[in-house]
């Protein structure tokens, strides 16, 4: 499957917990499309970045942050961006980034583990 043919549906519909049930082929093409994007360095330090900043964020003051150029970290929000982890809208020269929580909690949901009944 080439990287053309993933479709990756940004509904924000939730999951079943992969410790309930097992995923069908499309819900482990959307995981492996999310987790890829996310199991770079420098994506995921860009999500952690975007998520924690409480709304929106300029690219402006994203790319400081990074050793890399601007072209590497405009690839890198690309992939994000496809993955359905953030959402942009340019303004004028800069672009501003949010997360889009429906795609977390959909995180969330797929990797949650029960929580052990007390005895």
């Amino acid at each position: 499957m080439s990287k053309q043919d993933v479709v990756i549906q940004t509904g924000g519909g939730c999951c079943t917990p992969i410790t309930d049930a097992p995923l069908d082929s499309a819900g482990a093409v959307e995981g492996a499309a999310v987790f890829k994007a996310l199991a770079d360095p420098i994506r995921l330090r860009l999500m952690s970045i975007i998520a924690s900043a409480g709304g929106e964020m300029c690219v402006c003051d994203i790319t400081p942050q990074f050793d890399v150029s601007g072209p590497t970290i405009s690839h890198h929000l690309k992939v994000l961006r496809e993955a359905g982890l953030v959402d942009c809208e340019r303004r004028g020269t800069w672009v501003y980034y949010w997360p889009l929580p429906n795609r977390l909690t959909w995180l969330s949901t797929l990797l949650s583990v029960p929580t052990p009944a007390e005895v």
